[in-house]
């Protein structure tokens, strides 16, 4: 739920709608990397097939959106048992930021 903050002569304050914007746009991309994460283990295990161009389309888009912020975490962060655990710790990450702009900014 957005709280309706107002300054003292009664105006909807102009920062809520940058932190409603900047917030909906962590939400998609927590969705992205759930989807992008989902079809890697779709192809993983042969259910999907990337040489089929929609797919390939689809994987390539959320390869190069995601990538960008995942390759630093896996630089940092090995694999566990050959499982990358970076993709959980940048939606953890990204959880975190929203409750803390939640929290303090709202």
């Amino acid at each position: 739920a957005v709280k309706n903050y107002e300054t003292p002569n009664g105006d909807t304050d102009p920062m809520q709608s940058l932190l409603i914007l900047i917030d909906t746009i962590l939400g998609i991309y927590t969705w992205l990397l759930f989807i992008w994460v989902m079809m890697s283990w779709l192809v993983s295990f042969d259910i999907i097939n990337t040489h089929n161009r929609f797919v390939y389309l689809v994987m390539d888009f959320l390869h190069r959106i995601t990538a960008p912020l995942i390759r630093p975490i896996q630089r940092m962060v090995p694999s566990i048992s050959g499982i990358d655990v970076s993709p959980i710790i940048l939606i953890l990450g990204i959880w975190f930021i929203r409750n803390l702009m939640h929290e303090y900014l709202w």
